[in-house]
């Protein structure tokens, strides 16, 4: 006996098998009939966005939340194109996104069909151009092919996002399967996991103190505890690379082996910490430049021993995983019994130092320190790039059992306001976005999809009236001649009280009613908003930013 269904009825079937429950994305003609074998699967919601960027980030943040594979659906031609920046992110970062892209029907490939991108007759290439954000992209232009096509997807997103295009035609063509014979809901492929015999013979020769560098795959592979273990086993001192910040074991700053987040955001006792280990141990990082800033030379003089799914840039006894999980584990039951480490001498918490600014706003140093005394433990927090995000990464700690997310693979700003929707929608508990308003201008009325779902996220706006990074990069690199990079003025909290009634939004220009302000905003059933004013002078925790502030002002030589 066969049971006849369409092919986007049996994609949404085997989804729903693998664990999927929710594909985020934005409806279109050439998607549209996925939308409808969603509507009729009772196990999937498709999300609606506004945007397709936002709704990969949904998909992305949904997966670092630990939820599961994120999915996103996007239609085909400029709606396909949206989704490239995002993917981008998440092909940089590793993380596992399957991306469901329609396309006008084969029968018209190369023909001048409206938004045709099979690379015919002149037309873009969508598999070229996705083949460049993805571990894997494959065009199905066969409904007897979608079963093969999708188990290699899934299995590829291991590895970070996989894309499968899909014409209007294929999606619509009748699928047969025998009954009881359907596909099987779990990935077809077994996870290489690395033995870390290697790495637990040097450590058993170390005499002294131990360092762990900590990365975002203890995150991706939900090691957490694992890492712990390790930690204890080591009695190490623990540092995390800027989007790993979640995952040391350690949320706050008061723990004597919480050593804080390395590269050009971070602390700068690491340098030292480094300094007087035996070893340094680096989990799940391939520690990339804005992880390592300032610490290339303390490397370099220390053995560095490496576990994970890609070996780190500087110099190291690399053992390849694909489950950190699993590694770990397999490590730390190598390293029992008595070992010759040392606990090493405790290194009091250093913050960077920016100039101190007397200008108009709020401080960020301040606002950081409220939303610390604001946020309730489990709170799960995404912050966007830029200032704002520099001084979150810096100065806010982890909620104890709630997750610090930042995206620094592409570190494309307004990233936040999608992944923070996607994560509450994994994780179902309060989450707070903090960004700045260039990032809000590009994708923040995001915050829309957040309302029509009644999500409990809280946006928290930093308003400087500019892209305040940028700003300071003229100031202390061209002289503070020009700027291209102020904004005219707004009202971020009085404008979206007035767009979306009953939206509790608030604009704050004194820290004296900041506290309020966020324990209401903490307090409101769904969406909120804090806007705060602060100064696009300000120079925030960024360490290349300090390094030049003495240096005189490098300007290009000018030709005529």
């Amino acid at each position: 006996m066969t049971s006849t269904h369409r092919v986007v009825d049996h994609i949404v079937g085997r989804l729903a098998r693998h664990g999927v429950r929710y594909i985020f994305g934005v409806d279109g003609a050439n998607i549209e009939d996925l939308y409808d074998a969603a509507h009729f699967c009772d196990d999937i919601t498709a999300v609606l966005a506004k945007h397709e960027f936002s709704a990969a980030t949904m998909a992305d943040g949904y997966r670092r939340g630990g939820a599961g594979l994120g999915v996103v659906a996007a239609t085909s031609g400029g709606g396909s194109l949206n989704l490239v920046a995002a993917l981008g992110e998440s092909l940089t970062s590793r993380i596992p996104v399957l991306a469901l892209v329609g396309q006008p029907p084969t029968t018209m490939d190369g023909r001048g069909s409206f938004q045709d991108t099979s690379g015919l007759g002149g037309a873009l290439d969508a598999q070229a151009l996705f083949s460049a954000v993805s571990v894997y992209c494959r065009r199905v232009v066969d409904a007897a092919t979608v079963d093969e096509a999708l188990t290699e997807a899934l299995a590829a997103t291991r590895r970070g996002p996989a894309v499968l295009l899909l014409p209007k035609d294929v999606q619509q063509s009748l699928f047969d399967a025998q009954a009881g014979a359907e596909a099987p809901a779990a990935l077809p492929l077994s996870v290489p996991i690395g033995d870390p015999a290697p790495i637990a013979a040097h450590l058993r020769r170390v005499r002294g103190p131990v360092t762990i560098i900590a990365g975002e795959q203890v995150a991706r592979d939900d090691a957490r505890d694992e890492l712990e273990r390790l930690r204890a086993i080591l009695r190490a001192r623990v540092a995390t690379v800027p989007d790993a910040k979640d995952v040391s074991g350690a949320p706050g700053l008061g723990s004597s082996s919480a050593l804080g987040v390395t590269g050009v955001m971070g602390h700068p006792g690491m340098a030292d910490a480094l300094a007087d280990s035996a070893v340094c141990v680096v989990v799940g990082t391939r520690l990339p430049a804005t992880a390592r800033a300032g610490l290339d030379s303390a490397l370099a003089q220390v053995p560095v021993l490496s576990l994970g799914a890609e070996p780190p840039y500087p110099p190291s006894l690399h053992v390849h995983t694909d489950d950190l999980r699993g590694s770990l584990s397999m490590l730390n039951a190598a390293l029992s019994g008595p070992l010759g480490v040392t606990v090493p001498e405790r290194i009091p918490h250093a913050e960077l130092s920016p100039p101190a600014h007397h200008g108009d706003g709020i401080r960020y140093r301040d606002a950081m320190a409220a939303l610390d005394r604001a946020l309730p433990d489990g709170a799960d927090i995404v912050v966007d790039a830029g200032n704002t995000g520099a001084a979150a990464i810096h100065h806010l700690p982890v909620r104890r059992g709630g997750r610090f997310v930042v995206a620094l693979g592409m570190g494309g700003m307004g990233y936040s306001f999608g992944a923070g929707i996607g994560m509450c929608f994994g994780r179902r508990r309060r989450t707070v976005v903090i960004a700045g308003d260039g990032s809000f201008f590009m994708h923040g009325l995001e915050l829309h999809t957040a309302i029509q779902y009644r999500l409990p996220v809280t946006v928290v706006l930093f308003n400087n009236n500019a892209h305040a990074m940028c700003v300071t990069r003229e100031q202390l690199f061209y002289r503070d001649l020009y700027s291209y990079n102020r904004f005219a003025p707004s009202k971020l909290g009085a404008g979206l009280s007035a767009m979306f009634p009953g939206l509790p939004a608030v604009d704050i220009a004194e820290i004296e009613a900041l506290p309020q302000a966020l324990h209401t905003a903490l307090d409101a059933e769904g969406p909120s908003v804090v806007s705060i004013e602060c100064s696009a002078d300000e120079i925030p925790p960024f360490a290349p930013f300090l390094e030049n502030k003495e240096s005189p002002a490098h300007v290009p030589a000018r030709t005529r």
